[in-house]
């Protein structure tokens, strides 16, 4: 008996270890959950449309935000089907040296400029709750499904194929009956 708790519990450690330290990451098929974070007035936010609409999300470093505005452009060409599909942005902000107020404004001209959604996480919420791992100075692309599950993730510039690869994942989850 002694036996069996000492190797659940060297589990449950290394599990805990894994994840705080990224090396166990996201995967596509993961499912994740909606997380409250901040918009741009400092309010607790959901991520809107989260489990009813296909999710196109940035979520990326002050630093690297932006990293991934070639695929942003490339899926906003698509006009997709607003009733099942949104896209929006999420400021990492925990990882920036810019005072949080400086990043609220510009997230405020952003949303202004854009007509998009962009969310602020001021404390890695994102990044803890779908086991992003490390992002400080990182541009994450994540596609999540109706069904609440990792369709895409990537951390870094996405470029070349890889854009095309983002579209045909996003149209294949749109267009699913």
């Amino acid at each position: 008996m002694k036996t069996t708790k000492a190797v659940f519990a060297a589990a449950l450690a290394a599990a805990l270890v894994l994840g705080a330290t990224g090396i166990w990451a996201a995967r596509v098929g993961d499912l994740v959950n909606n997380v409250t974070i901040k918009d741009a007035e400092d309010n607790p936010k959901k991520i809107p449309d989260f489990g009813k609409k296909v999710l196109f999300i940035i979520y990326a470093d002050t630093q690297t935000a932006d990293d991934n505005d070639p695929v942003a452009e490339a899926v906003r060409e698509l006009k997709l089907d607003k009733t099942k599909y949104t896209g929006l942005g999420i400021a990492n902000m925990k990882d920036s040296w810019v005072p949080d107020g400086i990043i609220r404004m510009v997230i405020r001209k952003k949303i202004e400029q854009f007509k998009r959604t962009i969310l602020a996480d001021d404390d890695h919420v994102v990044a803890k709750a779908w086991g992003l791992g490390d992002c400080d100075d990182k541009s994450v692309v994540l596609v999540i499904g109706v069904d609440k599950r990792l369709k895409y993730i990537k951390k870094g510039k996405v470029r070349g194929a890889e854009i095309q690869k983002v579209i045909d994942v996003i149209e294949a989850e749109v267009n699913e009956p």
